[in-house]
């Protein structure tokens, strides 16, 4: 018989994926090394749009490099096509965010559909954009 293991036990040598309950707070623990090593994309800003950090993962998905895209804007400067109502404006507007919606990426690259995560919380310095091709 196989003895039940709690979700912490689970994560041991395994990073969180982009569906995982509790995300923000997972992602909040990892080292910035053990970012680069999640199996999707992700964008993470200070509370001023600010990317601050940029996965290999997001990195090779678009082919834009790091250097290109840390210290800027991300809503101006890296992804302005997500300068809208649906994205920007809901880490603007909500102070507790983790919601899931499905995009399209049109700036740089041809239309691109992707999964959305938006994960922010009202007393944490950063916030996330995760992102999971479809």
């Amino acid at each position: 018989m196989r003895e039940a293991r709690s979700g912490a036990a689970e994560r041991v040598g395994a990073r969180p994926g982009f569906h995982a309950p509790g995300l923000r707070a997972l992602l909040d623990e990892l080292a910035p090394d053990e970012l680069d090593e999640l199996a999707f994309g992700l964008i993470v800003m200070d509370r001023h749009d600010v990317v601050v950090r940029y996965n290999t993962f997001e990195s090779a998905r678009a082919g834009i490099s790091p250097d290109r895209v840390l210290g800027r804007d991300f809503f101006v400067d890296v992804g302005p096509c997500t300068n809208n109502y649906l994205v920007a404006e809901r880490f603007h507007e909500e102070r507790d965010l983790d919601e899931e919606l499905d995009y399209v990426f049109t700036f740089r690259m041809r239309p691109t559909p992707v999964r959305l995560r938006l994960l922010a919380g009202a007393r944490s310095p950063r916030r996330y954009l995760a992102v999971l091709p479809r």
